[in-house]
């Protein structure tokens, strides 16, 4: 039998490396699917529930492996529906190819069912985007497609029609003018700054004296780098969400989250410092960075687009963090202001007390921060950590005292619902012998995670330790947007939008799909049940009951919100009773924003 287009294009990601592919059938790709079937050897084909959770599986395969991840889907409605996962990918620049069905050559433009114009779609998310037109073109397609993502980190889409998919492979090209050869394999670039410019950044750092680290997603890799750096100068270190996993929380100088999500002392070190160095991230939000003009800043990275523009800095150094952390550090003097990091070390040890005593406050039934509090003691120390978007993001930032040797991640830039199950199944199929968990809340699970534990009903029992846990905080209630709409608007909470109906997680997992179902609704319960769900023989969902009411507020309000919470207040919120309870409790353990040290 001669080998099809489609064969040649799973012969062509095999040889390329390439060991899993996330997808879901449809006819638009039945070539390749086909074909899959006839090497079904050579790949661990993961079938979901829905092309955008292919899309989201294939990025949280790149986050957690640092390998391109792929993704596939049929023509029109499939192609369509990866985008948002896509988009994902593309915000948190992971390396991920699509591969896309297409209606056949000769009905493009005819306006033919499920005809869409995929190249115009996929044009902005993709790096690079090209339909097939003739069997020649595979190979150089699919060379590039791959070398384009792992190198620059992007997403990438093969469009290939359907009649194509069955036509005869043209392994090597003739030798004519219009044709072109390609080869396997890719090379990253290695940036490295100059002598010159390493000390020009050295003479900056070592003029501050109060200095303020702020490390993201880029130094995940550059941990005990950081860390050398950081106690040449003394300094505080802050972590962007996609950086939670680069420093343990456990030592005394990590300030933890920044932002919206993040912590008083993050806050009070920005304020206060006269000296940045951000390492390895693109955190948006501007406000929480020090004043414009307070500090002098050296911003490290691998891509220049992305220096200096959240913060204006003197000196940018363009290069893998580690390795240039590694050499400035020589150029680093100790400093002899002590004054500083001790301030910063007191800040965080308040800081972490007033949370315990913050968790501890009694709510309806639980408070979410309880949750996460309990948590943090009972995490493995090798598991992996999938959070989802919604309030519980907040706790998760927060309350979760990261160790070392574990992983984490979540939607960053494009903040989406709907990824935490997703990302914790592909960590699962990267990685079987780990623990796996993932963070969600009520709406996102309706929204697809109930459906996606199918997925995980088909494969667990192909991985070699059965411990994936899936916790649902359950409070009835989208609560993040509930919340944004009263600081942000000062409008009530709207119960024909907020409301999430009520659903048994616990039961539905054990008595439906065979899983180990945990419901807690007492406070209580929660440490004993976050051990079981952990040493349970089987997948493990817990549902904990949570109070909507307590504010996940940002270290710092503004008066604008100040007075739009007021507002919200005055308007009648339903959940008025509640919120002015949690308020209360939380001045009293006195962790209200805003407060001096």
């Amino acid at each position: 039998m001669s080998q099809t287009v489609a064969d040649y294009i799973l012969q062509r990601l095999s040889d390329w490396g390439i060991r899993r592919i996330f997808g879901f059938p449809g006819d638009g790709i039945n070539g390749i699917m086909g074909a899959m079937g006839r090497v079904s050897e050579r790949f661990d084909y993961v079938r979901v529930r829905h092309e955008e959770m292919a899309a989201f599986m294939a990025g949280g395969h790149a986050k957690f492996t640092g390998e391109v991840g792929v993704c596939l889907a049929t023509s029109g409605p499939g192609a369509i529906h990866l985008l948002n996962g896509l988009y994902d990918a593309k915000m948190d620049h992971m390396p991920v190819l699509a591969i896309v069905g297409q209606q056949a050559r000769t009905a493009l433009g005819s306006d033919y069912q499920q005809e869409v114009d995929l190249q115009t779609l996929f044009k902005d998310v993709s790096g690079y985007v090209e339909t097939l037109m003739a069997p020649a073109q595979a190979r150089h397609v699919i060379d590039r497609a791959l070398r384009i993502a792992a190198a620059e980190r992007c997403v990438t889409c093969v469009i290939v029609p359907n009649d194509l998919q069955e036509m005869d492979a043209v392994a090597s090209p003739p030798r004519k003018h219009g044709e072109v050869y390609s080869g396997i394999g890719y090379a990253n670039s290695h940036p490295t700054p100059s002598d010159e410019e390493l000390r020009a950044a050295a003479d900056v750092l070592n003029a501050g004296r109060r200095v303020a680290i702020l490390i993201g997603a880029g130094a995940l890799h550059a941990g005990d780098e950081v860390v050398a750096v950081a106690n040449r100068l003394d300094a505080g270190v802050a972590k962007a969400l996609l950086g939670k996993a680069a420093l343990p929380d456990d030592l005394p100088f990590v300030t933890g989250s920044i932002g919206l999500l993040g912590t008083k002392p993050s806050w009070q070190m920005m304020n206060d410092c006269d000296t940045l160095l951000m390492i390895g991230t693109t955190f948006p939000y501007a406000e929480f960075l020090p004043a414009d003009g307070q500090a002098k800043a050296v911003q490290i990275d691998i891509n220049p687009r992305y220096v200096s523009m959240r913060y204006p800095t003197e000196v940018n150094l363009i290069g893998d963090s580690a390795e240039v952390l590694k050499r400035l550090l020589p150029m680093l003097k100790a400093k002899d202001n002590p004054d500083w990091r001790e301030r910063i070390e007191l800040n965080v040890r308040k800081w972490w007390r007033a949370l315990e005593a913050k968790a501890m406050e009694p709510a309806n039934p639980i408070n979410p921060q309880r949750i996460f509090w309990e948590l943090s003691p009972k995490l493995p120390d090798d598991v992996i950590l999938c959070g989802d978007c919604g309030s519980h993001t907040n706790w998760y930032a927060r309350d979760v005292k990261i160790r070392r040797g574990m992983m984490g991640s979540l939607s960053g830039k494009l903040a989406t619902m709907g990824s935490g199950v997703p990302y914790a199944i592909a960590a699962k199929m990267a990685y079987p012998d780990r623990p796996v968990l993932a963070i969600v809340g009520d709406g996102a699970m309706q929204m697809n995670g109930n459906a996606e534990l199918i997925t995980v009903k088909q494969y667990w029992k192909d991985w070699s330790n059965p411990s994936f846990v899936v916790m649902v905080l359950a409070n009835h209630d989208l609560n993040q947007v509930t919340w944004e709409q009263r600081a942000m608007a000062g409008d009530p909470k709207f119960e024909a939008s907020q409301y999430v109906e009520d659903f048994p997680y616990a039961r539905y997992a054990e008595e439906i799909l065979g899983f180990k179902g945990i419901r807690v609704s007492d406070p209580a319960d929660l440490a004993e049940a976050w051990e079981e769900a952990f040493a349970a023989d089987r997948p493990t969902l817990i549902e904990i009951l949570s109070d909507p009411d307590v504010p996940p507020l940002p270290p710092h309000i503004t008066l604008a919100q100040a007075r739009a919470f007021t507002t919200t207040l005055m308007k009648g919120d339903p959940n008025e009773i509640g919120i002015i309870r949690q308020s209360v409790r939380d001045l009293m353990s006195g962790l209200l924003p805003g407060e001096k040290a």
